[in-house]
């Protein structure tokens, strides 16, 4: 079904003051920068407010989240649940059409649509205060037919209760959702054949319209100041949860060591004591930047074999050369900075620390061997990227 903006649009819209400081709330639960997760909330409210998603309402959103109009245009028409014309000021109604239903009377309940709303689906009755459109399967087969009017449920209908009910809603007169043949949910209509014990002790309703029938309008649109507006999420303080440590500056990175200190603590015994976890690397993101020392070609043509580095195959060698490195001792002067820049331009991040290029690198340039490299020699095998 092809869904486009309505050919008459509202000059503009904002949200009433108690939805606007909903919405606002709405985007706290989000990290920074991700606000645009907020757009089906927003958009559900702005039509809850409005009983339809217009234009000014797809700008006024997408503003508020940082997002293209055209990026809320295509959330908003992708879901059938927005609709993108007006809708009745009582209540849309959605009549299920789909095959259990349709056995079961759908079609005479789309002949009430038909008489006492619009000849055709989406047109606004007379007194504006109904539309209607046939929409697919709404999960209620047992109970079929049925339909969904605002946001509650009317199941096991028949066309003369249906009729009825319009009319008292047109009136303002309440009315309960759920089964109308007297069936507490979806039980067989002959009564329970099992867990018999449970009927006793329960609701005059199922939960669900039970909550519709307290407050007494089961059609009622959010107005925004239902309940107090809580959002756990944001401290006394009015730190958000999860953001006080993304707040933290960056470490400032550490000078590179000398190669020759590189090669004695490469030669040195790894020495792990037996009650002190391992200390993990800083992650990348947490330290600034900074280029190393790169050459044009390889010194007098003749590069050194990358490969012998474990987790530099051939392709990793190739983009490694690409950037300037060609030799051992340029990897071996690395510091974490440096590691930091040429880590970004990897395909996969984290592989320099975790494989100990650097520490290889510092044997390898001063003509002593590791263990890979031996074994890469002896094989004429090298690491896959």
């Amino acid at each position: 079904m092809l869904r486009r903006l309505h050919s008459e649009q509202p000059e503009s819209f904002a949200f009433t003051p108690a939805n606007q400081k909903w919405a606002e709330a709405q985007l706290t639960k989000f990290p920074e920068g991700r606000q645009a997760s907020a757009v089906i909330p927003l958009l559900w409210r702005a039509q809850e407010q409005e009983g339809w998603v217009s234009k000014p309402a797809i700008e006024y959103i997408a503003d508020m989240l940082g997002m293209a109009y055209i990026r809320v245009l295509e959330v908003t028409s992708f879901y059938f649940m927005f609709q993108m014309q007006p809708t009745g000021s009582v209540a849309h109604v959605q009549i299920c059409g789909t095959l259990s239903c349709m056995i079961c009377g759908a079609e005479d309940l789309i002949a009430v649509c038909k008489d006492k709303i619009a000849e055709k689906p989406f047109t606004l009755s007379a007194d504006g205060k109904f539309t209607w459109e046939e929409v697919e399967c709404l999960g209620a087969c047992t109970n079929a037919p049925m339909a969904q009017i605002g946001k509650d449920y009317f199941e096991d209908l028949t066309a003369e209760g249906f009729a009825q009910m319009l009319d008292d809603l047109a009136a303002g007169k309440p009315v309960v959702p759920g089964p109308q043949n007297g069936r507490y949910a979806a039980e067989p209509k002959s009564g329970l054949t099992s867990l018999t014990e449970y009927d006793s002790g329960k609701t005059q309703y199922n939960a669900s319209v039970q909550l519709a029938a307290d407050i007494g309008d089961s059609v009622k649109r959010i107005q925004g100041d239902e309940v107090p507006l809580l959002t756990p999420w944001v401290g006394k303080d009015g730190v958000v949860a999860g953001r006080a440590a993304a707040a933290k500056p960056p470490k400032a990175p550490e000078a590179p060591k000398p190669v020759a200190k590189q090669v004695e603590e490469a030669k040195k015994p790894a020495v792990k004591a037996k009650s002190t976890p391992e200390k993990k690397p800083a992650a990348a993101e947490e330290v600034a930047e900074v280029a190393p020392e790169t050459l044009k070609e390889a010194r007098g043509g003749l590069p050194d074999d990358l490969k012998l580095l474990k987790g530099v195959g051939p392709k990793l060698e190739q983009t490694l050369n690409e950037l300037g490195f060609f030799h051992f001792d340029q990897i071996a002067e690395w510091g974490e900075a440096e590691v930091a820049w040429v880590d970004s331009r990897l395909k996969f991040k984290g592989r320099i620390e975790r494989d100990g290029w650097i520490a290889q690198a510092a044997k390898l340039a001063v003509g002593d061997d590791t263990d890979f490299a031996k074994k890469a020699k002896k094989d004429g095998r090298y690491e896959d990227e």
